[in-house]
């Protein structure tokens, strides 16, 4: 069972996950993952740390009643070794900081579950360049295993789902509201590190670091217009 709020980061986990191969469910809160995870029986969790109505601690402990033996992945684009070391503490038995490559959600899933590696993961570039492309098909690529269709089907959805996120940044930082800011940046850095948005996510992890600063603000959202209006594989 794949637990991810995020419609992008979902579809990504899930092609990752079934190329194993394996069947996954895949739900986007914790009440839906309550509901799947007391009617079913899994080999292996997957949770988002961090979910629009809990944790994945919250999660985890709830299930755990039911289903005490069942393994347990974490994953987040939070990289703080307090956040790994607390997600480890609750009974996770690895944590997958995103974004990351395909290639190392299978091979986390087959260790895990005790089956043959098949894959060597590549490590994602991080993008420091002042001046970074709106598309970086190599960083997509890498995080997709070169597969095309993959890397075309995922940035049309984020596209689609781009603009929402964008006005969401823009009231949490119209409003004030730091903490709904931060997760709503939080879930966009991983999205733009599975597709490729080079110049999306500098803009994020800079607004991340600052996020009282008009002008980081304003960079973001005009890095978040070039994504949207830009063709999305070149």
């Amino acid at each position: 069972m794949l637990v991810e709020d995020d419609p992008t980061s979902r579809a990504f986990l899930t092609a990752a996950v079934e190329a194993v191969p394996a069947e996954v469910d895949g739900v986007d809160s914790l009440a839906a993952a309550m509901a799947l995870g007391n009617a079913e029986d899994y080999q292996l969790w997957l949770f988002d740390a961090h979910l629009p109505d809990g944790s994945g601690i919250d999660l985890l402990k709830r299930l755990r009643e039911r289903h005490p033996s069942t393994l347990a992945v974490a994953h987040t684009a939070t990289g703080e070794t307090e956040v790994r070391d607390r997600l480890i503490a609750s009974g996770f038995a690895e944590v997958l900081v995103k974004p990351l490559p395909a290639a190392a959600v299978r091979a986390a899933v087959r260790r895990l579950l005790g089956l043959p590696e098949h894959d060597v993961a590549v490590a994602l570039s991080s993008i420091d360049d002042a001046d970074a492309p709106i598309w970086d098909d190599e960083v997509a690529a890498r995080a997709l295993n070169g597969n095309r269709a993959h890397i075309a089907t995922l940035r049309e959805l984020f596209t689609q789902e781009l603009p929402n996120a964008r006005r969401s940044v823009s009231s949490a930082a119209e409003l004030g509201n730091v903490d709904a800011l931060r997760g709503e940046l939080h879930k966009l850095r991983a999205s733009c590190g599975f597709v490729g948005a080079a110049r999306l996510a500098q803009a994020v992890q800079e607004l991340q670091a600052q996020p009282d600063s008009s002008l980081l603000l304003a960079r973001f959202d005009r890095a978040a217009q070039d994504t949207i209006a830009q063709p999305t594989l070149g």
